[in-house]
């Protein structure tokens, strides 16, 4: 989708987190910036190997969620994989 390539290039061309923080509260509700993060924080769990259940109990998320974000970690070639284990 044309609009999906546009936000990315938007992304990418943003160089630093203030500016990211932002342009994130101009164009995503608060709602949608806590989801956001809230998956951000289940795929570094993962990422720390904390098993699944652990995690849906404590960020009250369905295991469905944190399913797709393992997989997503399995792959070594997974952009998501790439970021988190960058500086191990």
């Amino acid at each position: 989708m044309r609009e999906i390539n546009e936000l990315a290039r938007a992304f990418a061309g943003i160089d630093n987190s203030r500016t990211m923080n932002k342009f994130f509260s101009e164009i995503f509700t608060e709602a949608e910036r806590k989801d956001f993060a809230l998956r951000w924080q289940l795929m570094k769990l993962l990422n720390k190997n904390m098993p699944q259940r652990e995690i849906a109990s404590g960020l009250k998320i369905s295991l469905c969620k944190i399913t797709r974000g393992a997989k997503i970690l399995k792959n070594s070639r997974s952009v998501s994989y790439k970021i988190l284990n960058k500086k191990k």
